[in-house]
């Protein structure tokens, strides 16, 4: 899903992502140094991202809910806002659209949060590729030989699922946002039903 949602949302702002915040810092930066007009739109998806992370982190913090139930309530969140983001560039408001699905971004993060720390960063690749090159080294140097794998795996996940937004901007547009709303509201589905199932 991230890997969808940052290349429509890249290919549809003209090259600013809605999930590599570190590419969108380093664009402000140059932005703000060369006074490039753009710098107030990257700083809204930056805003717009943290607060994401923000309203995942706070989700079932005082409630008595689940974690299974927590990452459901997140991801249908993330769904109807992924969903509305297209409707609102159709009416002139692509701004909104794209920091509507940047707050998807930065909840995303939260999903498998603990004790108020994310676990790992599902939106951005490159703490998964440093882990890659410390499993490879530690392979080589006589360790344990399958580290690196979940890492490497995350990080195609997010590769395949870039390619495959770039394909579907190609003939849908920003509209293409709704394939990773549809599947964020199976996720959460799914993650309902098997907590049932495991109850009974």
């Amino acid at each position: 899903m991230a890997g969808m949602v940052d290349a429509i949302g890249f290919l549809s702002s003209g090259g600013f992502f809605l999930s590599f915040m570190s590419g969108n810092s380093t664009r402000l930066s140059v932005g703000v140094a060369a006074g490039a007009p753009y710098v107030a739109m990257v700083a809204l998806l930056l805003i717009s991202f943290v607060l994401g992370v923000m309203g995942g982190s706070l989700v079932g913090r005082k409630g008595k809910i689940s974690a299974t139930q927590r990452q459901s309530l997140i991801l249908t969140v993330m769904s109807a806002l992924l969903f509305l983001a297209p409707l609102f560039a159709d009416h002139d408001m692509l701004l909104l659209g794209l920091c509507l699905a940047a707050f998807c971004m930065g909840a995303e993060n939260t999903l498998f949060e603990r004790d108020g720390s994310v676990s790992f960063g599902l939106t951005y690749m490159t703490g998964a590729l440093v882990k890659i090159g410390q499993g490879l080294a530690t392979l080589l140097s006589g360790g344990e030989r399958l580290v690196w794998v979940p890492y490497l795996i995350l990080w195609l996940g997010l590769v395949s699922g870039a390619a495959v937004g770039a394909g579907l901007f190609g003939i849908f547009g920003f509209a293409s946002l709704w394939l990773p709303s549809a599947l964020a509201a199976c996720f959460a589905v799914l993650l309902l039903f098997a907590e049932r199932a495991a109850k009974s």
